[in-house]
């Protein structure tokens, strides 16, 4: 199962909105056939119950269970914004949108977590200067 793609990694050399970059990470799922537009809906609704940033850099917005049916496809949307982005008072740099139908959200995300929660490995993230880079150094997610 690809989770994941080239064409659904991305980097900006600026900084955005938090509403920019849940509507910029649903437009790559909606792309990959993941998803229904109104997926952003469901990541602002679980923004507003809790915040999705994870420490490190790392934001992961995804839906509520409650929209489960905005899902049509597991899949991920990879972005970086080298300027940052204000998520909820944290600095962002990546923004990770998951979706994943039934319980696969919970194994993509625990790999994801993995990856960032070593400093290293996030120094070679935010080093990389290409979508290939990146996508040589996320593509484990594709193999669970």
């Amino acid at each position: 199962m690809s989770v994941l793609t080239i064409g659904q990694i991305r980097i900006h050399p600026g900084s955005v909105t938090q509403d920019e970059a849940l509507r910029e990470a649903t437009d790559i799922l909606v792309s990959a056939g993941a998803v229904t537009d109104d997926y952003v809906d469901a990541m602002r609704q679980r923004e507003a119950t809790v915040s999705t940033y994870m420490g490190n850099g790392l934001a992961i917005p995804h839906g509520t269970n409650e929209t489960k049916e905005s899902i049509l496809a597991s899949g991920l949307s990879v972005v970086r914004y080298d300027g940052g982005v204000d998520w909820a008072g944290e600095q962002a740099t990546f923004v990770i949108g998951i979706a994943g139908q039934g319980d696969e959200h919970l194994e993509i995300l625990s790999q994801i977590a993995i990856l960032f929660s070593d400093e290293d490995d996030v120094a070679k993230l935010n080093a990389a200067a290409t979508p290939d880079e990146l996508f040589a150094l996320l593509s484990a997610v594709n193999e669970s």
